[in-house]
């Protein structure tokens, strides 16, 4: 069967904006957490904290949990591409450069969920996302500069979080394929318990947290807003989008991210803005507008 062109549903569009300002939120927490703690174990604490805070609940509201390792598989899956791989990446792209930057970044993701979904038979690669698709990777371009010195020290970053948004493109293939039907909760809880044992693993044989500095207490008030709402609620509300609107939809959300991230950098934070990073933001938000197809169609 030919695969069709899905369109968000009405009641998601509130969502949508939620998520968005939740996730947002998560460069400033981010951004706050890395100065007093390293990139893995910012993921550890963030992904755990988060399962605690889901697992009791799922008890609750859902019940038990999986069984057997087949149930667990599509968890095992989404976790690696949709927290271990694209939160690491994040977090460390952000001791690189700003997080408005790095959200901005994070906004090539539907680029890549366009991609993905029309190679694996999923959605149609019509020519308005062709189109979308080359004016986005155009403004990743002004995003990065032809001057090398604009951007000094910055292309590790950057590749860094371009690496993110394309893992989250194959989270929204796998999440469509593998975890439709099953509650956003429990998608929610699952994921981020193997998170936390993959998380666990990397960061204690990679940085040790048992042996760093205790965080203050700003780091520790970041990393509870980056677990609870970043996190926590963030995902509730990204796996019910999943559900009704289909991956490429939930996507778009990172059209809307920057605007919080680089709002909190600028106003708490203090990171500066360049001309460039605020003209490759418009590309690639004209590129995603083109790639939804509304705009156009309201026009017309």
């Amino acid at each position: 069967m030919a695969a069709k062109e899905r369109m968000i549903d009405p009641r998601d569009w509130l969502l949508l904006i939620l998520l968005a300002v939740l996730w947002g939120a998560s460069y400033f927490f981010a951004a706050v957490a890395v100065k007093e703690m390293p990139p893995l174990t910012i993921v550890l604490l963030r992904v755990a904290m988060a399962a605690a805070i889901l697992l009791p609940i799922h008890w609750l509201v859902q019940g038990g949990l999986p069984r057997g390792i087949d149930n667990w598989m599509p968890f095992i899956v989404m976790s690696i591409l949709n927290n271990v791989i694209p939160f690491s990446f994040i977090v460390s792209g952000q001791t690189q450069i700003a997080s408005g930057l790095a959200s901005v970044i994070n906004a090539t993701t539907p680029l890549f969920g366009v991609v993905i979904m029309a190679a694996f038979g999923d959605e149609r690669l019509i020519a308005r996302k062709l189109i979308g698709i080359f004016i986005g990777l155009t403004g990743v371009v002004v995003l990065r500069g032809l001057d090398g010195n604009a951007m000094e020290g910055k292309t590790l970053g950057i590749a860094l979080c371009l690496g993110a948004a394309a893992s989250y493109g194959f989270a929204g293939l796998w999440g469509r394929r593998r975890l439709a039907g099953i509650p956003p909760l429990t998608s929610a809880t699952c994921q981020f318990i193997c998170s936390s044992i993959i998380m666990a693993l990397l960061a204690g044989a990679a940085e040790q947290p048992w042996d760093l500095p205790m965080p203050s207490l700003a780091a520790w008030s970041a990393l509870l807003g980056f677990a609870a709402l970043s996190t926590a609620l963030a995902y509730i509300v990204f796996f019910q989008i999943l559900a009704r609107s289909g991956a490429a939809n939930v996507l778009l959300v990172t059209l809307l991210v920057p605007v919080t991230a680089i709002f909190l950098g600028y106003l708490i934070l203090g990171e500066p803005l360049h001309p460039r990073e605020m003209a490759g933001a418009l590309v690639i938000a004209s590129s995603l507008l083109i790639i939804d197809g509304r705009v156009l169609r309201f026009l017309r």
